[in-house]
């Protein structure tokens, strides 16, 4: 077992680190405070090759790891989750589904230009009764021989209103169950695409979510991503690598929370001395420096076997599963820590709390996390 990183994956995680801190968190509180899309610092995203890392470099991508990633991902959420997960959704959902599973047209015409950050995507799966049971689509996509004929309402979709291309899963094919839908590429500007209202969020309140309405939308057959009926298996097998991205944006978080708590226990001063000097925070730090380096060991090893092409998926639910849980209860703690300043806007601490609660619910809730994980301990 080696724990070393390369020296390719400490200049990626270094740069996110300085990326972070010069662009992101200039503007972060404001940002979260007006539900700002972070339109600009993802533009540089973009620039600087975060929007499609994985991607080989032969459709515009940074060809690296998916631990390089893991490791980006944690620096941009110590910072800014909003501006994290519109990464996550381009990368592990869009770029990583399209390139896996999309035709070499479809690669050309959008796999080059998501890879950069020209254009940002979206992941079309949730719906007003299909969340945690993504089987029950209500979402149509009728055969009408050259084209879909899409119909239905998505729900909860990040990058909803900044994305120009949607993958959407919709049911082709009622009697067949899971196994009759299918999943398209949506663009922006189709006829019949209608972008709904912002939802007025708990947390992550940069990131543009938004419900979709689709009205006899006339999607081309070459906008089909595999074979007739693919769209189940296509969504649950992106949604595995998915949630690698989620759960190092929850090991971010906590490690955002973590840190500011040390620093201010540092210069906090109670009963004649520094704060970090009484057991009582003592403890509450030790505990969260280790459930950290546990989450980040889970992310780590869900990451390498994806690299290794082995199987990740219940990896990647454990992972996903514990960081998520650290994240919540990190956050807390770190406003305890900070006493009446964590409940405050300035000291940042009260917003990570606020962005690590939707880590435990999508791209899968942690209810979910656990049954996937069950189901790999019973079937091993």
């Amino acid at each position: 077992m080696n724990f070393d990183l390369t020296e390719e994956q400490i200049a990626v995680r270094d740069a996110a680190r300085d990326f972070a801190r010069t662009e992101l968190l200039p503007g972060v509180i404001e940002r979260d405070d007006k539900q700002q899309f972070p339109a600009e610092q993802i533009r540089k995203m973009g620039e600087l090759g975060f929007m499609g890392m994985m991607v080989d470099p032969k459709y515009n991508g940074g060809g690296m790891d998916t631990v390089s990633y893991v490791l980006a991902m944690e620096e941009l959420s110590k910072v800014d989750a909003s501006c994290s997960v519109a990464m996550s959704v381009n990368n592990s959902l869009v770029c990583w589904g399209l390139e896996k599973f999309g035709t070499e047209e479809q690669k050309e015409k959008y796999l080059k230009r998501l890879a950069t950050g020209e254009i940002i995507g979206a992941f079309c799966l949730s719906e007003p009764e299909a969340g945690s049971d993504a089987t029950s689509q209500r979402t149509t996509a009728e055969d009408m021989g050259d084209y879909y004929l899409l119909n239905g309402t998505k729900n909860w979709i990040t990058n909803g209103s900044s994305a120009s291309v949607y993958i959407v899963m919709a049911q082709t094919h009622v009697e067949k169950g899971h196994k009759g839908i299918n999943a398209l590429i949506v663009e922006k500007d189709m006829p019949g695409f209608v972008v709904g209202k912002k939802e007025d969020k708990l947390g992550i309140r940069g990131s543009d979510t938004h419900s979709l309405m689709f009205t006899d939308v006339k999607v081309p057959k070459e906008n089909r991503i595999g074979e007739d009926g693919f769209g189940f298996k296509f969504a649950m097998t992106t949604l595995n690598g998915g949630r690698i991205g989620i759960a190092a944006q929850a090991l971010g978080i906590a490690s955002g929370a973590y840190e500011l708590a040390l620093a201010y226990a540092q210069e906090r001063k109670a009963f004649g001395k520094k704060i970090a000097h009484h057991q009582a925070i003592q403890f509450k730090l030790a505990d969260m420096a280790t459930q950290i380096e546990a989450a980040r060991m889970l992310c780590l090893k869900a990451a390498f076997l994806k690299d290794q092409g082995k199987d990740f998926a219940q990896a990647g639910s454990m992972a996903k599963l514990y960081a998520s849980e650290v994240a919540m209860n990190v956050t807390i703690e770190a406003v305890q820590v900070h006493g009446g300043y964590g409940y405050v806007k300035e000291y940042h601490v009260e917003r990570l709390m606020r962005d690590a609660k939707i880590t435990q619910i999508y791209e899968g809730t942690s209810e979910i996390q656990r049954i996937v994980i069950a189901r790999g301990l019973l079937d091993s």
